[in-house]
């Protein structure tokens, strides 16, 4: 081996040794110093800053954040998107490094973002200051219209401000108690939303919205809209004149046991047609339906003051306009009195409904008149409802003695109708019993005729059956004289007819034989006689056999 071939292989080991020695280097300073740990929750915010000798520096256009261009180069400042938790490997040198915790929304809060990257809104002069859109796709600065509720979020602190609202944010305009963020509608309520913009997504206009927000949990942006929360239903209101009481409390009555009035204007008050101060006593049920809501919301602002601007207003100057059009006297009378009171309630339904409230029932409670006037028409009414007694108890009493007239009547004309009736039953039971006696003697008359007639018949009967049975006799005489002359006839002559009669009157066991006898003696024949007549058995039993030698 020459001494060139040695360093060349001397100087390719020094350039090994140094590359390792480098990547152990770097690996030491990548594990150090460029080496950042992001804990889970949080995200790593990162800036370029751009190269030191040599490369291209770019920049992001104007409100926009750093990012990659399609060309691979970096441009220099935050970048948009931010690493989250883990190990990340960034040079100090070229990188500003910083961990940054992710904002966490919870159980009952809503978070308000506004993009501050972006072009500026161009519709802001018409009103649309709400930017459409989620987290990182925004294209426009301003307040996100969508509002977010409990999570956690990585957002990056210089495109976005994350603004957290807790529970229920009330604000008061005016007279009204308006509510976003996170909007709790309860049970018996209803919400009625105003827009502060107009909604190009579901085309509702900026102002009041007709359709309310039935009771439960929603997510309000408060830049976009508002809510008032409004109870729905009936309610009572009374409105009561102020009367003395004793020092337990108890109401105190004049002589005529009616309320003594306080010096006081409490109530409705207002002079009679003939100038005497009247009090009066109103109750009304009224309330509000969920459609009626956003009315109520636009022209009064609340219940309260629908109680206090248009009810109670309503109730006094409707009282006051119809009870002064009337006497003392009309308002205490039955019918004119009943009269004033189906009119107030009238008027005052028909008020209300135009201002989008609900009546179920206006009722005028009580009527004060001063005890002067009050008393001196009760004393005549009294009066007169007396005569009217009076009068009333003669017509009832000549009224009973009419009813009596008529009870001695009544009893005349049943005593009249007892006679009348037992007069009538004796007249039929006595034509009862002589159709009943004519009915009998017709009965007798004709079993006597029917007994003649059957008398008759049998009579007739009789003479019929003997000459019927002499008819039968002569017959069956004539018949058997008629078969013992077809007999003879058969037989040829008479004593062949006898002899025939003799042999069937003989007994059944005798037995009968015939001897032919030829030419010749009688005795000659009567050889073989005995075993003719008495058979050859008979004749061998009586005469002994011969002996044999």
């Amino acid at each position: 081996m020459n001494a060139k071939s040695f360093v060349e292989r001397g100087g390719i080991q020094y350039a090994i040794t140094l590359l390792l020695l480098g990547g152990v280097a770097w690996q030491a300073v990548e594990w150090t110093v460029n080496r950042i740990y992001v804990p889970v929750g949080s995200s790593l915010l990162l800036r370029y800053k751009g190269p030191l000798l040599f490369g291209a520096r770019e920049y992001p256009e104007d409100g926009q954040l750093a990012k990659r261009r399609e060309n691979g180069v970096l441009e220099i400042g935050v970048l948009e998107q931010m690493p989250g938790p883990g190990r990340h490997f960034y040079c100090p040198v070229w990188w500003e490094r910083t961990i940054v915790e992710d904002p966490v929304v919870k159980p009952g809060e809503v978070a308000v973002v506004t993009s501050k990257v972006g072009k500026t809104s161009q519709t802001a002069g018409d009103g649309q200051f709400l930017v459409e859109g989620d987290l990182g796709e925004t294209s426009q600065k301003g307040i996100l219209r969508k509002v977010y509720g409990p999570g956690r979020y990585r957002v990056n602190p210089y495109a976005y401000d994350f603004r957290v609202i807790k529970g229920m944010q009330e604000e008061r305009v005016g007279s009204q108690m308006k509510v976003s963020g996170w909007v709790l509608i309860p049970t018996g309520s209803v919400g009625v939303v105003t827009n502060q913009t107009d909604n190009p997504i579901t085309k509702a206009k900026k102002g009041i919205q007709p359709d309310v927000l039935p009771p439960g949990l929603y997510p309000m942006n408060p830049w976009e809209q508002k809510v008032d929360l409004v109870e729905v239903g009936y309610r009572e209101k009374s409105i009561s004149s102020t009367v003395k009481v004793d020092a337990a409390g108890e109401v105190l009555l004049d002589k005529a046991g009616e309320p003594e009035m306080a010096d006081d204007s409490s109530g409705i008050s207002f002079p009679s047609k003939d100038g005497f101060p009247i009090h009066m006593d109103f109750t009304s049920i009224w309330g509000i339906l969920p459609e009626q809501a956003p009315r109520v919301v636009e022209y009064n602002g609340s219940i309260e003051a629908v109680e206090n601007r248009v009810v109670v207003p309503l109730i006094e100057s409707i009282c006051r306009n119809e009870g002064s059009r009337l006497g003392a006297v009309e308002l205490l009378v039955g019918e004119t009195r009943e009269h004033f009171q189906e009119e107030v309630a009238r008027q005052f339904g028909e008020k209300l409904k135009e201002t989008g409230v609900a009546l179920q029932y206006g009722l005028v409670r009580h009527i004060y008149i001063p005890q002067d006037v009050r008393v001196p028409i009760q004393q005549a009414f009294i009066a007169d409802e007396l005569k009217l007694t009076r009068e009333q108890e003669q017509l009832t009493a000549k009224t009973e003695a009419l009813f009596r007239e008529a009870e001695k009547n009544v009893e005349l004309e049943a005593s009249r109708v007892v006679v009348e009736t037992e007069k009538m039953v004796a007249g039929k039971v006595a034509d009862g019993e002589k159709t009943a006696a004519e009915t009998t003697a017709e009965t007798t008359k004709l079993v006597a005729e029917i007994d003649k007639q059957t008398a008759e018949l049998e009579s007739q009967a009789k003479v019929l059956l003997g000459k019927a049975d002499a008819d039968s006799l002569k017959l069956m005489s004539e018949a058997k004289a008629d078969m013992f002359r077809l007999a003879v006839e058969a037989f040829g002559d008479g004593d062949s007819y006898n002899k025939f009669i003799f042999a069937s009157g003989l007994p059944d066991d005798i037995r009968l034989n015939t001897f032919y006898a030829g030419e010749g003696t009688f005795w000659t024949d009567l050889k073989g006689f005995s075993e003719t007549m008495l058979g050859k058995q008979e004749v061998e039993r009586r005469v002994p056999a011969k002996p044999t030698k």
